[in-house]
């Protein structure tokens, strides 16, 4: 297949600089599957998967990039040679929206979760968030990525983001804990959070435990809702110990109730300190 570049970046002799040539054509690919293929070429360098971008309206939401495929590429330019490592462990499809769930090694282990809204076809914005990856497991064992990966009850996705809005805003925006019980099937509760055991037990006792040491988690606002399947991703917006901070939150629906959780929670700088004017959110 032949290309048009009309855009090229170069980023440094040591990272592909084809990586940044935006292509008129690029081959049929699911929205998906160009999303798998863009972020793994961060690790690889190969240049197609980048024509998925848009460089005329690309606006980004990662405040320690400048706007635009430009300040993308320039971002790329500051990581040390092959350094980069991308494991996109799930991904799923709202709409326009695509997001995903991906390990990274990127100026140090991370895991972190990327949103894409697509435009005729094409990438036209991008959010993320991300968290320092932790060496060991959980207290039950499990990593920030392992566990249910395919999306299930394409049918019922409406009424699955519903319950997971509600249990957000109910529980975690406006403290009403008596609801809690209500949105889970009694003790059973996989979670990923690196610092929370499973079962709706063990995260009542790991709240109490950051009550007692004066750490506060206080969800303000939710921005977005998305959704497949039995999958639902809730970002917000809060403090966590008295910091501003983006709350990206994973939810595995299962009859009707919350079963598993994955999250990343990172904290906003100043806005003095943010690479681009287009906001966390």
């Amino acid at each position: 297949m032949k290309f048009k570049a009309i855009t090229y970046l170069a980023v440094s002799a040591l990272i592909i600089p084809a990586l940044f040539i935006y292509a008129t054509k690029p081959r049929h690919m699911e929205k998906k599957e160009k999303v798998i293929a863009l972020l793994k070429a961060i690790e690889t360098g190969a240049s197609e998967p980048v024509a998925v971008i848009n460089p005329n309206k690309y606006i980004q939401h990662n405040l320690g990039a400048e706007d635009g495929l430009a300040g993308f590429g320039k971002l790329l330019q500051q990581l040390p040679p092959k350094s980069a490592k991308v494991n996109t462990v799930r991904v799923f499809q709202d709409g326009d929206y695509v997001f995903a769930h991906t390990d990274y090694n990127f100026f140090g282990p991370k895991i972190g979760f990327d949103i894409f809204r697509f435009e005729d076809g094409k990438i036209v914005e991008h959010w993320d968030n991300l968290q320092e990856k932790p060496s060991t497991p959980n207290p039950s064992g499990h990593t920030m990525t392992d566990g249910s990966t395919e999306a299930k009850d394409p049918d019922k996705t409406a009424v699955n983001k519903q319950l997971v809005k509600n249990f957000v805003e109910d529980i975690l925006v406006n403290g009403k804990m008596e609801k809690l019980t209500g949105y889970f099937n009694g003790d059973n509760y996989i979670q990923h959070n690196p610092q929370i055991p499973d079962q709706l037990s063990g995260l009542g006792a790991a709240l109490s435990e950051m009550a007692k040491q004066g750490i506060t988690m206080k969800y303000d606002k939710i921005h977005k809702v998305l959704g497949e399947g039995n999958f639902v991703l809730v970002v917000s917006e809060g403090h966590l110990g008295g910091k501003h901070s983006s709350f990206y939150d994973l939810f595995r629906v299962e009859n009707g109730k919350i079963a598993e959780h994955w999250d990343t929670i990172e904290e906003i700088p100043a806005k003095d300190q943010w690479k681009n004017n287009n906001g966390k959110f």
